[in-house]
């Protein structure tokens, strides 16, 4: 869900070639058009988030089948970086992300066309499939292209490719539902018309990130394709898993804001607007974005210290925000809840990626986002089926507490393996 790339020494290995000023502008084109494409990309994997719940007057269906609609996204998602997130270590980075967008164009008719509950399913492991290779491809990608801008002049920094691609990751995350929400509050055909923009806007991107620069060296021989494995060094093992798990925990936050977040509001809090709805996310995954890039300079355990401090009052509001009830006061909650699953996340991943050797980059990446997705699916389902005996706010406080008892014990060995 975010795409902070923890490694860029190397990178130049994986340059094609040496480019001059003519295609350094190029590299420079490449990574603004790819950035855009992986925001807008991510941004439509959470275009229904606000929609869920005209769904649900819509078709009548439950709560529970809401969270099943949200998980199944992940299923998609588990699935393509099994089998093809690592690829574009192999056969390019263009030819497994433009693909990964027109996947999405896919999903977006499926949306148009098949509106009913055995379509929303269908789309949104489409969307899935998109999304899991388009994240590390993307991350990757940026790095690269990032590289390939200072020609044969050292790079100055990786700073600008670790917060581009954060802001275009969970940036896009929080824009898509925002955008969705507005649409469907004040313009027509409200379960129509984001599909059909955010699919048009797709198609450009695909066509502008197709002229631009390849990054990736195919190895020759191109190794026979295999599904994803960990390749990670053995001493480095430890670490990496104890990494997953924290990011796991923290995809489980976002899960909510995702998924429950609009039922939550309107059934604890009151609050039916698809723009409130479309807010609420949005601030908790911009809030995620804002802090990694204000933080970016921190070292991994700093960060992660950090990112308790801020992540555990603001579950503490936003459960407070449930039982009062106060939507300011769920508000103020999601926006520290995202700040701080944001700065668990980042810490994560670097953490879990420092062992990565170039060639592999994207395949260690899809390794650590093929753990952290389960976290997206699995809580939020066990969430789903718990608010159909018990209420929501009695739910999210038992949830909220296991995931702060989940975070403490896998940072602490992250921490430790970082020491």
């Amino acid at each position: 869900m975010t795409s902070v790339l923890p490694v860029t020494s190397g990178v130049t290995g994986r340059r094609a070639h040496s480019p001059g000023a003519s295609s350094s502008r190029h590299h420079s084109f490449g990574f603004w058009i790819a950035a855009l494409a992986f925001m807008v990309n991510m941004g439509f994997s959470a275009v229904p988030t606000p929609l869920y719940a005209l769904y649900q007057r819509r078709d009548h269906f439950s709560t529970f089948m809401v969270t099943v609609v949200y998980a199944v996204y992940a299923v998609g998602v588990i699935g393509s970086l099994f089998l093809g997130g690592h690829v574009s270590d192999w056969v390019g980075r263009k030819w497994v992300f433009v693909p990964a967008l027109l996947v999405n164009v896919l999903s977006a008719l499926v949306f148009l066309f098949l509106p009913s509950l055995p379509g929303l399913l269908i789309a949104r492991v489409i969307t899935g499939i998109s999304i899991g290779l388009t994240t590390a491809t993307a991350t990757a990608y940026l790095a690269e292209l990032h590289v390939g801008i200072f020609g044969s002049e050292p790079v100055r920094s990786p700073r600008r490719a670790q917060v581009v691609a954060t802001a275009a990751n969970l940036g896009g995350i929080g824009v898509g539902p925002l955008a969705a929400g507005l649409l469907a509050q004040f313009a027509p055909q409200p379960l129509r018309l984001p599909y059909l923009i955010f699919g048009g806007v797709l198609i450009v991107l695909a066509l502008l990130v197709a002229v631009s620069p390849e990054t990736a060296a195919r190895p020759d021989p191109a190794p026979a394709w295999r599904p994803q494995r960990i390749a990670v060094p053995p001493d480095a093992r430890r670490a990496f898993f104890a990494a997953t798990a924290a990011g796991l925990a923290s995809f489980a936050v976002f899960g909510v804001f995702n998924s429950l977040a609009p039922s939550f509001l309107a059934g604890t809090l009151h609050e039916s607007s698809a723009a409130v709805a479309g807010a609420v996310a949005f601030a908790a995954f911009a809030a995620g974005a804002v802090a990694q890039i204000l933080l970016s300079r921190l070292g991994v355990n700093a960060t992660l210290r950090i990112s308790m401090l801020i992540l555990v009052p603001g579950l503490a509001l936003l459960i407070g925000g449930m039982w009062l009830p106060s939507l300011t006061m769920f508000l103020i909650g999601g926006v520290l809840t995202g700040a701080g699953a944001g700065l668990v996340f980042r810490g994560a991943l670097v953490a879990a990626g420092a062992a990565a050797p170039p060639e592999s980059r994207a395949e260690v990446l899809s390794g650590f986002f093929l753990g952290a997705y389960v976290g997206l699916s699995v809580p939020v389902l066990g969430l789903g089926i718990a608010t159909q005996y018990w209420a929501a706010r009695d739910v999210m406080l038992v949830f909220v507490a296991i995931v702060v008892i989940a975070l403490i014990a896998s940072l602490r060995a992250v921490i430790r393996a970082n020491r």
